[in-house]
């Protein structure tokens, strides 16, 4: 149910809530009944559960629908019927979440979903990278909330406008980028604002990614599409090209057409920390240099290097991006036979007066050495802590807040990591590309605005 409508209602009829505590108290002399003793321990009333929808329920879809399922799933839509069984078979699903699963109204074209399911509060958007932006604009255009899956858009064009309507609908949106709810992300902030390190005017950041192929041709084969599969809405706004199972169900990430390769991938988690702790916003230019790349596929390796601006008291700030098992040069400061990060990645704060290391997700961020981590008077915690990422944005929902890594956010950020892969594409231009953000253009090689968006393929628009 639409929460504006039932506010409005609310004016004029008694809500469930209202009837049952107005009751209790005429019985009983005007004594309350807390409504958990009439429901029993955890009881959650129907009129305090979200209903959502669920677009993609396979990978990363599965534990986003679990992750919301305190709230009432009235649909799931997935092109891809085996995906839909599998989720809906899965071991982690406890019996009253497949009981509820089996009840919920199944979809295989999302328009479909958002045109029959009025009475939805909020979607969640588990698909391809390419169809992210598409998606989430119908939503947003029917005064939903949406939870987008990382990264937001397959273009920096899409995660403007994505950012611009979500504002002017005034939703609830969010990013399911786990680490920005983390602990550790906070640590960074509160340690980084403290002064820990000194100012900061180096980071670098890198990743184990890609962990599919990619430096490839697109196969030649054309085998049958599988007759569970819908592959015309699987491609969306994508060109056309002939199904493969190089593309679906995983390996699409490594794909121009669909994916954002490893920066895209594991950006939104491992660049999203000294984003908002530095408190970066656009670069004045980017640049890169990769290994060898095809027209369809990205390179298996890459270095990308960002320039920002000062901000405020903040001095500007070189930022580098490794990928592919390139990794940035080893700190002095970390003692012989400790990992730099984890094995899925991590990054490293230079400042000048020490260093700070994290791992993927913003974990187990530390003062390099050790012992100066130990001397080190942490501060008081001062920002508010997570519930979680699917919970915070729920809760936001409910309370009518904005959550923290909401399109505001989240879609400036994208953008920064998007700037990355135009740079790797337009490398033959072998040129440092200085970005113009307010009109999203860059400045010096206009050859390279093709790259901020490419063309939909008929029928398909945001």
């Amino acid at each position: 149910m639409n929460r504006k409508k039932e506010h409005k209602q609310s004016k004029k009829t008694l809500t469930r809530r209202e009837f049952i505590g107005r009751s209790a108290a005429t019985a009983a002399g005007f004594m309350i009944i807390p409504r958990r003793v009439l429901g029993g321990t955890g009881y959650k009333a129907p009129s305090d559960m979200l209903n959502i929808g669920c677009i993609g329920v396979g990978g990363k879809g599965s534990s986003d629908i679990r992750s919301v399922s305190s709230e009432n799933i009235v649909a799931l839509c997935d092109v891809d019927d085996r995906q839909m069984v599998d989720f809906l078979n899965s071991e982690h699903n406890t019996p009253e979440q497949k009981a509820r699963y089996e009840k919920a109204n199944k979809y295989k074209d999302f328009r479909m979903l958002l045109e029959k399911e009025r009475n939805i509060d909020a979607v969640t958007v588990s698909t391809p990278d390419h169809t992210h932006a598409v998606i989430a604009m119908n939503v947003i255009k029917r005064g939903k909330h949406v939870f987008v899956q990382k990264p937001l858009t397959h273009s920096i064009k899409e995660a403007r406008l994505l950012a611009q309507a979500a504002k002017e609908a005034g939703i609830v949106s969010q990013m399911g980028n786990q680490g920005h709810a983390g602990e550790g992300g906070r640590l960074i902030n509160e340690w980084i604002w403290d002064g820990a390190i000194g100012d900061v005017r180096e980071v670098h950041c890198w990743t184990n990614r890609p962990i599919w192929p990619q430096g490839i041709e697109a196969p030649k084969e054309t085998p049958a599409v599988p007759k569970e599969l819908d592959w015309d809405i699987w491609l969306g706004p994508a060109p056309y090209r002939p199904y493969h199972p190089a593309y679906h169900p995983f390996s699409w990430r490594g794909w121009w057409d669909f994916g954002t390769g490893a920066l895209g991938d594991m950006g939104a988690h491992i660049l999203d920390h000294p984003f908002w702790a530095l408190k970066l916003g656009h670069p004045q230019c980017v640049q890169a240099s990769s290994t060898q790349f095809t027209e369809d596929s990205y390179p298996v390796a890459e270095v990308v290097t960002y320039d920002f601006p000062a901000r405020g008291k903040m001095p500007p700030v070189r930022l580098k991006w490794y990928d592919g098992g390139i990794m940035p040069p080893r700190p002095d400061e970390l003692e012989d036979g400790r990992m730099m990060g984890d094995s899925g990645g991590g990054g490293l704060f230079v400042g000048d007066k020490g260093k700070l290391m994290y791992s993927t997700y913003g974990r187990n961020p530390r003062i390099i050495p050790e012992s100066k981590m130990r001397k080190y008077q942490r501060p008081e915690k001062t920002i508010p802590r997570s519930p979680g990422i699917h919970e915070e944005w729920v809760e936001a929902i409910k309370k009518g807040q904005k959550s923290t890594t909401d399109f505001s956010y989240s879609g400036t950020l994208t953008e920064v990591m998007l700037l990355g892969n135009v740079a790797v594409g337009a490398k033959e231009y072998k040129t440092k590309l200085e970005w113009d953000e307010e009109n999203m253009e860059f400045k010096n090689l206009p050859e390279a605005n093709e790259f901020i968006h490419a063309e939909y393929r008929q029928g398909w628009s945001l």
